[in-house]
């Protein structure tokens, strides 16, 4: 069994995991999240270079915490976020892997954190998704799909030409004064509402590709407050997921069509909201295909995902000895 540590440090969760793999089956033995939301919440988002501060205070405590032997042993393989993120943040974990790498004398793999996500679907799964997979990342920062042919071989289908579906999530979110993290606050609202109630349009449903936009979404919220200020929050935050869940759920539809993927795989911080998993799991039971979703735990940032990256990377000879890389923005074929 080969015995992984991961650290993820790409924005505001500082993570480490430990994790034994046979290349199919996954064992997480430790899997640790410390989390700055309450750090960053009085400035209503992320700042990079406090956020990195905050990594470079709590990653090591953390190390010991999981257990993690001051001299490496029993540890076969560092497997380390180095993008896209936060180039402060994602800084701080790549210097303590590197760092760690050659004092151990262990082979160091980096990963690609949109690749970290990809694979949180294998977490805690009994059956690994079967390839070729259709995958759809949305988060804060990223929303994309992804045909996933094999380990390793990767093709980017549709992405969002401006916000993310998180970033949608947040801004909105501000607007209804809902605070940071906004995301999951007005998810939570949206419950209580009629997603109905409001018609905010669907951007880009019939532009021939599978991008999509959502600024327009957001501003539309803009005007509809301005001109209805005494308007239920409840069902302004319901009509609003209602059309990135259905925008999410047109463009994954055509992606299957294109593409007659064995699985579909959403994954991302956004895969935790409920109407869209349950919206993703009737599409993916209508086209006869196997549906992975990460569960809660996994669906935030972590550094269990990495490591699971990261074992499949080492199995395939992708890993090095050289400290002299550093951060950047990947893509997912590296």
């Amino acid at each position: 069994m080969l015995r992984i540590l991961g650290i993820e440090s790409s924005c505001d969760e500082t993570a480490v995991a430990l994790l034994k793999s046979d290349g199919i089956l996954f064992d997480l033995e430790k899997n640790l999240v410390a989390s700055q939301v309450d750090i960053h919440a009085k400035y209503g988002g992320v700042v990079p270079e406090v956020a990195a501060r905050q990594h470079a205070e709590v990653l090591f405590p953390l190390l010991v915490e999981a257990g993690v032997p001051r001299g490496g042993e029993g540890i076969d393989a560092i497997a380390v976020t180095y993008g896209p993120g936060l180039a402060p943040a994602l800084r701080i974990g790549v210097e303590a892997a590197k760092m760690l790498s050659w004092l151990w004398d262990k082979p160091l793999v980096p990963v690609n954190h949109l690749e970290g996500h990809i694979y949180s679907a294998w977490l805690g799964a009994e059956v690994p998704p079967e390839l070729p997979a259709l995958v759809l990342i949305v988060s804060g920062g990223h929303t994309e799909w992804i045909l996933m042919k094999d380990h390793g071989d990767y093709e980017i289908l549709g992405q969002t030409r401006d916000d993310a579906a998180g970033e949608a999530f947040d801004k909105t979110a501000k607007l209804l004064g809902l605070g940071y993290p906004g995301g999951p606050a007005l998810s939570k609202l949206a419950e209580q509402g009629n997603p109905k109630s409001i018609d905010f349009p669907r951007a880009m449903l019939r532009s021939g590709d599978l991008d999509v936009s959502f600024s327009g979404l957001k501003t539309a919220v803009s005007v509809y407050l301005q001109k209805n200020p005494d308007s239920p929050k409840e069902n302004i935050a319901a009509s609003f997921q209602a059309a990135v869940v259905d925008t999410l759920l047109f463009k994954t539809r055509e992606a299957i069509n294109q593409t007659n993927p064995k699985s579909l795989i959403v994954a991302g911080g956004v895969s935790a909201n409920v109407a869209l998993r349950i919206a993703m799991k009737d599409l993916a039971k209508q086209m006869n295909i196997s549906f992975f979703v990460p569960s809660l735990e996994f669906t935030g940032d972590n550094a269990a995902m990495i490591a699971v990256a990261g074992a499949m990377r080492f199995a395939s000879g992708k890993y090095t000895k050289d400290t002299f890389f550093t951060v950047a923005t990947p893509g997912l074929s590296m």
